[in-house]
């Protein structure tokens, strides 16, 4: 009987989880691809790491701009991996793409701004 319990309630969590991390179609993520191919680094993350100034510019430009092209320089792959892990479950976000140094992110605005939205100007 515990067990069960545990397990409906896991399962729970996991779908609250799965629901709030909705992955994106292919075709979307194929379009945001072809966006961000043209876009700047915002932030560079190098030496120092993680820290919360760029905590706070990655949630800031999440939130006006959707998708956003961050430079990571790092010399390991698997460090390269676990940080853009990291980034993606703080800023609650999907990567798109990832190719050498760079990492594509995407996340829906709640109220999207037709000025600063990477999608809105682009396409």
């Amino acid at each position: 009987m515990f067990r069960s319990n545990v397990i409906e309630s896991a399962s729970v969590e996991f779908s609250a989880i799965q629901i709030f991390f909705m992955s994106l179609s292919n075709a979307d993520k194929k379009r945001f691809r072809t966006i961000g191919h043209n876009l700047k680094p915002i932030v560079t993350i190098a030496q120092k790491g993680f820290t919360d100034n760029i905590r706070q510019e990655i949630e800031r430009a999440l939130s006006e701009h959707e998708l956003i092209k961050i430079k990571l320089v790092t010399s390991d792959r698997e460090e390269k991996k676990a940080l853009t892990a990291s980034i993606c479950a703080e800023g609650q976000a999907e990567c798109i793409q990832s190719v050498g140094h760079m990492v594509l992110l995407y996340r829906a605005a709640k109220i999207p701004d037709k000025r600063l939205s990477n999608l809105s100007r682009k396409s």
